[in-house]
C-alpha cells in the first residue's frame, strides 16, 4: 500500500479531477442494483459522492485518512450522506451486506501479493447480499509498456494549482517482472519548488489469464469482462479489464 502518495489528497484531486465515463458507468450500475453500495479504495469520493447524490445508501472504505477527509469535505459540500470508513481492503468486516461492491481506478493493484488479492476477494464475498455484484476495473497489461519502464525520469503531465501555479509531474518507473509490479517514483515540481513532493507508487499487473483464477480462488465467479466503459468486448488491445463478478 502506497499511503505516502495519497497523503496529498488535494494535489491528487487537482491531477485527477474525476468525472467521465467511469463515473457514468458506476452510477448506472448503482441504479441498476439498488440497495446498499460499498466502494473499496474510495479515495476522495470521485465515484461515491455522485452515487450518493442519486439517493443510494453508500459506504466508502479507504486506507488513507487524508483521502477520506477530502471525501468527507466534498460530500458535506454537496449535502449528501456517505459513511466513510478508514480500513484495509485486504481484510474488513462491516457487519452488513451490500447489493453492489466496487473497486475502481486500478485501486485493486495496490495489492501486490496474490494472498492479499485473495483475502480482499474473500472479504468482498462475505459482504455480498443475495444477487449482488462485485465490479472492479484494472488496466490490461501491455508487455511493450512494461518493457519500457527503464527507470528514466520523464515528464508525464502538468496541472494548475491555484496556490502554486503550474505543477509538473515527472515519473520514473521500473518493472519487477517476477513480482509483476511496476515500481515508480512520482515527482511534483513548480518553477520555484522543485520536487516539493516525491512519493513512491508501486502497482501490480494482473494478466488476463490469471485474473479469472484469482477471482475463483477468492470465492467469486467472473460473469463478464468488458474492454471499455461502453461495454465493448475484452480483447488483446483493450485498455482495461472491467470485471463483473458474483458470489460463487
Amino acid at each position: 500500500m502506497n499511503d505516502s502518495f495519497y497523503s496529498h489528497a488535494r494535489l491528487y484531486d487537482l491531477m485527477f479531477p474525476g468525472g467521465g465515463p467511469a463515473v457514468d458507468f458506476y452510477r448506472a450500475e448503482a441504479d441498476r442494483r439498488g440497495g446498499r453500495v460499498l466502494e473499496l479504495g474510495c479515495g476522495t469520493g470521485h465515484k461515491l459522492v455522485p452515487i450518493a447524490s442519486d439517493g443510494h445508501s453508500c459506504v466508502g472504505l479507504d486506507f488513507s485518512a487524508q483521502m477520506l477527509a477530502e471525501a468527507r469535505r466534498k460530500a458535506d459540500e454537496r449535502g449528501v450522506a456517505v459513511e466513510w470508513v478508514q480500513g484495509d481492503m485486504r481484510a474488513f468486516e462491516l457487519g452488513r451486506t451490500f447489493d453492489l461492491v466496487f473497486i475502481t481506478a486500478n485501486s485493486l493493484l495496490h495489492l501486490h501479493e496474490s494472498q492479499d488479492l485473495l483475502s480482499c476477494f474473500r472479504s468482498v464475498r462475505s459482504h455480498l447480499a443475495p444477487g449482488a455484484r462485485f465490479i472492479f476495473d484494472v488496466f490490461n497489461p501491455s508487455v511493450r509498456l512494461l518493457a519500457g519502464a527503464d527507470g528514466v525520469r520523464r515528464t508525464r503531465e502538468s496541472f494548475v494549482d491555484p496556490d502554486r501555479g503550474t505543477v509538473s509531474v515527472d515519473v520514473a518507473e521500473t518493472y519487477d517482472a517476477p513480482a509483476q509490479v511496476t515500481r515508480g517514483t512520482w515527482y511534483f515540481s513548480t518553477g520555484s519548488e522543485p520536487d516539493f513532493v516525491v512519493a513512491p507508487l508501486d502497482m501490480r499487473s494482473i494478466f488476463p489469464q490469471e485474473l479469472p483464477l484469482l477471482v475463483a480462488l477468492g470465492g467469486l465467479r467472473l460473469v463478464e469482462r468488458f474492454g471499455d466503459w461502453a461495454g465493448g468486448p475484452f480483447a488483446a488491445d483493450a485498455p482495461l479489464q472491467l470485471c463483473i463478478c458474483e458470489a460463487a
